[in-house]
């Protein structure tokens, strides 16, 4: 097929977007709105099928973080009445609320797929090696139904939206799994257990150990507390990595998400009075079954056998459906290479991120693009609006408004955790033009604001 055959081909296929989350119906509902074509695949049975798995959290962002501008106008149009904005909702009630209800709106659920896996995506008639015309050849997903049969689909851009949520990080210290792992997983809860729903029996009057140092840890750790005082034979433990706490707890009243702030703060009086131990630097090299209960080796302190283990250690992106495209990626944070450095934890001591969009997401492969949560690779400390403001600026430029897709305008909460000591910390202000935690960086010729997100460190 002749270059000139096979751009036209591309111009008029859809834009495939995988995963069907709040990020990627956000991309769905702005391509909609520009006059494209989005072709929407989910593995899950409907869609926000991963924030199901933890839809009895409550969110610690109110409504009005968790809604994206042109999805809440195509519902508007259904007669959709918006939740109270400064309500907090669980991960159930975000999906009831707001994603259903989107997927259902007719310009939309014609183009999504539930139940449909995305398996690997290329260039038709290309490996990752041939370069001439490539940039010309549209993508093509192998996708695969919920019986089993394969299809392959083109399309003229991907956006992928899937998510980490299918990946989660192991205990290992090395990065990979802790000898004796993988043989004792029936007794490992990757995530956020419903502890006092469904899962409550697992838990209740048993030793449990929770490790890991972010926000799910504190909901695990919390609900876990509830059970003890209701089950008072329950006891639980909690291991992090790091050696000290530091800013562990966050910004506690000084955060602008008060909820986020509070998950901290009680964690800290837990702590502080004694009624939850924690244990830090630990490094845990093996796991091993004895007559007294789980053992773990590779930390200092004495930690004693358990019963049950919670690990919520964050996740990982799942890069092996995308192999065969060429990807910049940072080696070390697993996100586009020209954000990575924003978001490191490494390098960052808080959770500030500047205002990014198309620029900082675009790989050598032309027209993909992976955001939300998925953007930040390995790094913690993504919220909502970030995977909005990704897809408005990466459509813009896909229908080649690239004024609107560069006038990247992120304002999110701060922290409360980001301290300005004038000594080049990621966290100090560098303009007092503006209020104290309100930076100005230059972006593609435009001046615009950066405000505080996330939280300092890993998970």
């Amino acid at each position: 097929m002749s270059h000139s055959m096979t751009s036209e081909l591309s111009a008029s296929l859809p834009v495939a977007i995988i995963g069907a989350g709040p990020v990627g119906l956000a991309a769905a509902a702005h391509l909609l709105r520009r006059g494209e074509t989005p072709l929407l695949f989910e593995t899950g049975e409907t869609v926000g099928a991963s924030v199901l798995r933890w839809g009895h959290v409550r969110l610690f962002s109110p409504w009005r973080y968790m809604l994206d501008t042109q999805a809440v106008s195509l519902l508007e149009e259904t007669g959709w009445q918006a939740p109270d904005a400064e309500g907090y909702p669980t991960g159930r009630e975000l999906v009831e609320g707001y994603l259903e209800p989107l997927s259902q709106v007719p310009a939309l659920a014609s183009h999504l797929h539930l139940k449909t896996r995305v398996l690997a995506v290329a260039r038709l008639g290309y490996d990752k090696m041939k370069t001439p015309g490539r940039e010309q050849a549209p993508f093509v997903l192998r996708v695969q139904h919920a019986h089993g049969e394969e299809e392959d689909v083109l399309a003229k851009a991907v956006i992928d939206a899937s998510g980490t949520y299918e990946l989660p990080n192991t205990l290992g210290a090395h990065g990979m799994p802790a000898l004796g792992e993988r043989a004792l997983q029936h007794s490992i809860f990757y995530g956020i257990p419903d502890v006092l729903g469904k899962d409550r029996a697992r838990y209740a009057g048993r030793r449990v150990l929770v490790v890991g140092s972010g926000h799910s840890a504190f909901n695990a750790l919390l609900e876990l507390e509830t059970l003890a005082k209701e089950e008072p034979t329950t006891q639980v433990f909690w291991a992090i990595r790091r050696k000290e706490a530091g800013q562990l707890y966050g910004g506690g009243e000084t955060d602008a998400l008060a909820e986020r702030g509070q998950l901290g703060a009680r964690i800290r009086r837990l702590v502080e009075s004694g009624q939850l131990g924690l244990v830090t630097n630990v490094q845990i090299q093996k796991l091993y079954k004895t007559e007294q209960g789980i053992a773990l080796a590779g930390y200092e302190e004495e930690l004693p056998p358990v019963d049950e283990i919670i690990a919520t250690t964050g996740f990982r992106p799942d890069l092996s459906l995308v192999n065969e495209l060429r990807l910049a990626l940072d080696p070390a944070v697993e996100s586009p290479a020209v954000l990575a450095p924003l978001i490191d934890p490494n390098v960052h001591s808080c959770g500030t991120v500047p205002p990014h969009g198309v620029d900082e997401l675009t790989h050598p492969e032309a027209n993909f693009y992976i955001v939300g949560m998925k953007s930040y690779g390995r790094a913690p400390t993504f919220l909502m609006l970030t995977g909005y403001e990704q897809v408005r600026s990466i459509v813009a430029a896909l229908t080649g408004d690239w004024e609107s897709a560069r006038q990247v305008e992120l304002e999110l909460p701060e922290t409360g955790v980001c301290s300005v000591d004038g000594g080049g910390s990621c966290c100090a202000t560098p303009s007092t033009e503006f209020p104290l935690t309100v930076g100005v960086r230059q972006f593609s010729g435009k001046s615009l604001q950066v405000i505080a997100q996330g939280n300092c460190g890993d998970e």
